[in-house]
This record gives structure tokens, C-alpha cells and sequence, in this order.
């Protein structure tokens, strides 16, 4: 990777290179995905919540055209204040960086440019995955297709709820991308701990995590491997409730006519403002429990 494109900073670098542990972050959850000014709060506790556990935090977004690997505090509130900002998958990478655009990294970009760094572990909140309809539509995430050519350890709380989750697991199998189960063979829903589905898998300890991923890395596969940690029975949103705003949200969806990349945040807002705001604390206690994961899990393959 051409080191004039892509910046590593200086703290960062020096962690991967004396096999320090570092967990990745991504930037769309303060750029996109909360509100001011509660977006920045949980964007600098993340890195703290690292750094209290001895762990480098490596914030990814793309500032004023450069991909950075580790913004400093200062890029990160500017992206956290500014309109506009673009939503950088790994397509719109090469075209955010040549107009010398500010971006949030999605789960994709986000994964690749912490391999690319040599960074091993990310935590975010929710992935992306096979939309509803997605047979006609063709709407999958391009974090999946990602994911299965870049070997990381993502740390999330599964996929998101609005997604087909029986579909998304289906299409995991298909890519050869292994779901572990954190504590359990339930496969978390995000906003719920158990989304109905099982996975075949389950490690109960960070150093099982890193094991796992040792054990990839000996057999030269490519793929990431995903550790679905679902939120606390006692934070998540009541599963019938949930189940009954989906079926409302995607009812008024399909009365206006929503169809599409503006499917996503219609059904997110939807949810929010139903729940009066508690899906976002549900969504910042999800971020926390896996950033607090990752960075376990970072120190256990440090160790």
C-alpha cells in the first residue's frame, strides 16, 4: 500500500510493530450513526475505554482526502461537527481520496485499511448484510464481500436487525467466513441478544478468540472471522416489541415508497423515534461491550 495515500499514525505504527495490541475502530458510527453532540462523547469513550485497558485505539476515517489509520483527537471532533461527510465503503475509497473529501469508514473500508496497517482486531457495533427482497434487488452489504477476502477479527453485535439475518448467515457459509458465537451459539440481532438463529460455533474466552485466529493466519486463509457478542438480556430492546416496530416500520415503508439506499436510515430512524430514543442507548451499550471485547481479545494476541 502506497504510503502517500494511506496515513498510519505514528502511535499506531509503532504499536503493530512492537506487537503492542491495538484494536481498530471505525468512523461512520460518530459520522452517520449518532446524533451531535452524543456522537463525539462515544467516539473519544471508545478510545478510552482502549486505553484503559492498555490497548491502542486506531480510529479509521478518511480526513481531507488521506485514509488515516489512528486520526488524532482533533480529526476526530472535526469529522464528529462537520455536514456533509461522505459514508466511505471500499468502492469510494479511490474517489473520497482524489477529490480530497472528509469520510466515514463503513465496516468495509474500515476492515481493509486495518489490515493494511497491520492491525488484526476491530470492533464496531453492527454489520452489514443481505437486505429483505434482496432475491430481486440484488442489495447486499459490500461488508460481507469484503470480509471474505481481508483477515481480521471483527468483534460486533451481530448484524443489523432490519437485515434478512437467516440469508446474511447463509451468505457467511457461502463465503467461507467463520461465525463464532461469544459465550453462546445464539447468533445476536444487535438490538436483541438472540435473534432466533444459531451459529455452530461458540468460544467463551478471549484467548479462545485469539486462537482461532492464530490458527487462520497458520493455514493462510484470507477471510475475516466474526465474533458476535450480543448485548446484555437486561440492555436489550423487549424482542416482541422490537418485532412489532419492524413490522410497522417496514408497513409505512412500503405505503411512501421507500425503496433502496434510503431504506436503511428510513426503518433506523423509524425505530428510534418509536422507542424514544432507547434503540440508541441499546446501540451505544452494543459499541461499548464490543469495544471492550476487542481490546481483550487484542491483548490476548499480543500475548
Amino acid at each position: 500500500m502506497n504510503s502517500s495515500v494511506v496515513r498510519v499514525s505514528e502511535e499506531v505504527e509503532a504499536a503493530v510493530r512492537e506487537g503492542r495490541p491495538v484494536v481498530a475502530l471505525e468512523s461512520t458510527i460518530f459520522t452517520h450513526g449518532l446524533p451531535r453532540p452524543r456522537n463525539l462523547e462515544v467516539a473519544r469513550e471508545a478510545e478510552e475505554i482502549l486505553r484503559g485497558q492498555g490497548v491502542v485505539p486506531a480510529t479509521i476515517g478518511v480526513y481531507a482526502g488521506t485514509p488515516t489509520v489512528g486520526l488524532t483527537p482533533e480529526q476526530i471532533t472535526e469529522l464528529s461537527e462537520t455536514d456533509g461527510i461522505a459514508k466511505v465503503s471500499l468502492r469510494d475509497l479511490p474517489v473520497v481520496s482524489a477529490l480530497g473529501l472528509h469520510g466515514g469508514t463503513t465496516v468495509a473500508a474500515t476492515a481493509f485499511l486495518a489490515h493494511r496497517a497491520g492491525v488484526k482486531v476491530f470492533s464496531t457495533g453492527g454489520l452489514g448484510g443481505v437486505h429483505h427482497g434482496a432475491s430481486q434487488t440484488f442489495d447486499e452489504s459490500a461488508d460481507m464481500t469484503t470480509l471474505a477476502t481481508t483477515p481480521v477479527l471483527v468483534v460486533s453485535a451481530g448484524v443489523k436487525s432490519i437485515l434478512d439475518i437467516a440469508a446474511t448467515l447463509e451468505r457467511f457459509e457461502t463465503l467461507n467466513i467463520p461465525v463464532l458465537g461469544y459465550g453462546t451459539t445464539r447468533y445476536p440481532g444487535f438490538y436483541v441478544t438472540d435473534s432466533g438463529h444459531e451459529v455452530g460455533y461458540s468460544v467463551s474466552t478471549p484467548e479462545e478468540a485469539a486462537a482461532v485466529l492464530n490458527a487462520r493466519d497458520g493455514l493462510g486463509l484470507p477471510q475475516a472471522v466474526l465474533l458476535a457478542n450480543p448485548v446484555a438480556a437486561d440492555k436489550q430492546l423487549p424482542p416482541e416489541e422490537l418485532d412489532a416496530i419492524l413490522a410497522a416500520a417496514w408497513a409505512e415503508a412500503d405505503r411512501k415508497g421507500i425503496i433502496g439506499n434510503a431504506t436503511t436510515p428510513f426503518l433506523l430512524d423509524y425505530i428510534q423515534r418509536t422507542t424514544g430514543g432507547r434503540s440508541l442507548d441499546v446501540n451505544v451499550e452494543v459499541y461499548r461491550g464490543n469495544v471492550a471485547l476487542g481490546g481483550r481479545v487484542a491483548a490476548a494476541l499480543s500475548a
